[in-house]
């Protein structure tokens, strides 16, 4: 009788679909950067090595809660520590910067004092312990 004009429709080729994804992954691997953060740069002395040492080559930085910060027992300016700090390297180059904070100092005031530190070129740097 009448044939049929239906004809089954058409497959899409599949077998090249797993090298086209695996070509894209290589593609987006090797043109995608890593970005390392680079975190705090300190040199940690070596387990158990205590030095005795004159108080009068130690600076206190105190932080309190509220990210008020005393610069041996005076009240500063967070932004102000880097000057600061270079007067006091300029007087003293074996100069120690103890660095306190309370136990809920907030995470970027402390991050803020370690860069004026760092921009203040500050290589000796005593991290204390909170409320010790």
């Amino acid at each position: 009788m009448f044939k049929s004009n239906r004809r089954e429709p058409e497959e899409i080729n599949s077998s090249s679909m797993a090298d086209i994804a695996f070509l894209l992954l290589v593609f987006f691997l090797v043109t995608t950067t890593i970005s390392m953060d680079k975190g705090l740069n300190l040199v940690l002395p070596p387990a158990g090595e205590e030095l005795e040492v004159n108080r009068k080559n130690i600076t206190n930085i105190l932080i309190n809660e509220s990210g008020k910060v005393l610069f041996d027992e005076k009240p500063a300016k967070a932004r102000e520590i880097s000057r600061l700090v270079s007067d006091k390297l300029r007087k003293n180059d074996k100069m120690i910067f103890s660095v306190q904070t309370h136990s809920r100092t907030k995470y970027s005031d402390y991050i803020l004092i370690l860069d004026q530190l760092k921009i203040a070129k500050a290589s000796r740097i005593s991290i204390a312990n909170p409320d010790q």
